[in-house]
């Protein structure tokens, strides 16, 4: 998927001249009866699945918290905080906390999505053809390795207004409290939102890389024939 992403930025930047380069420099007999506009159509569709098969799974409710793939835990600080509850019986309001965390990420990658699309942007022709040949999971580090500090800039304050609008925020001060309260414990007092704004990108990621590597190893996870002809380029690398 991420192939797609950066080869849609790249290919919206070069030159037809410099495209056909890119497919001139592609192994012998790989490249026969393609366009550069249909790699850069191809790619687009590949994003286009990779948001609406994964990604936006994680918006829907419990698209976090029932994925095991990318469920957001309790970081190292806060699992003796929830042990503490649960042997205290406050059970359901560590079940809850951890909930309440999943929620404020499926609300972030909702309204955060499109950072997606305009990092596509930011890909270089070099960097197109690299993808387009590179590993089973090479868009998907481009992707995380030039956007994720733009990301996290996008992500951080969606998050915590999600932690506001869910309640996250007064569950999460009401569990430290708590917890602080029992006697002899160390006392607590993480960032929250930081660790939540880390982990919604680990499974955005996560899920893109998944479809990316369905497309570039699985013939029939390419849906239509524009997608077959595009990646059969890196077929044959």
């Amino acid at each position: 998927m991420k192939k797609i992403v950066l080869s849609l930025a790249a290919f919206t930047l070069l030159s037809c001249a410099e495209m056909q380069q890119v497919i001139d420099q592609l192994p012998q007999g790989t490249g026969i009866g393609i366009t550069q506009y249909d790699i850069a159509n191809g790619l687009k569709e590949a994003l286009d699945n990779g948001i609406d098969k994964q990604v936006t799974k994680l918006t829907a409710t419990d698209g976090f918290y029932r994925n095991e793939a990318v469920k957001i835990l309790l970081p190292e600080e806060l699992q003796k905080v929830d042990k503490g509850l649960r042997d205290i019986g406050m059970s359901s309001l560590a079940d809850e906390g951890l909930k309440l965390l999943n929620r404020a990420a499926e609300d972030a990658v909702k309204e955060a999505t499109p950072i997606f699309v305009n990092a596509v942007k930011q890909m270089t022709f070099t960097d197109a053809k690299n993808i387009l040949m590179g590993n089973n999971t090479a868009a998907t580090t481009y992707l995380q390795n030039t956007t994720t500090t733009d990301l996290y800039s996008k992500f951080n304050p969606v998050i915590k207004n999600s932690f506001s609008k869910v309640g996250a925020d007064k569950v999460w001060a009401n569990i430290i409290t708590k917890y602080n309260s029992i006697p002899l414990v160390k006392k607590v007092n993480p960032d929250l939102t930081d660790y939540t704004t880390n982990k919604a990108m680990d499974g955005v990621f996560k899920m893109i890389a998944v479809e990316e590597q369905n497309i570039r190893t699985d013939f029939n996870s390419r849906s239509s024939d524009l997608l077959k002809k595009v990646f059969a380029l890196q077929d044959g690398k």
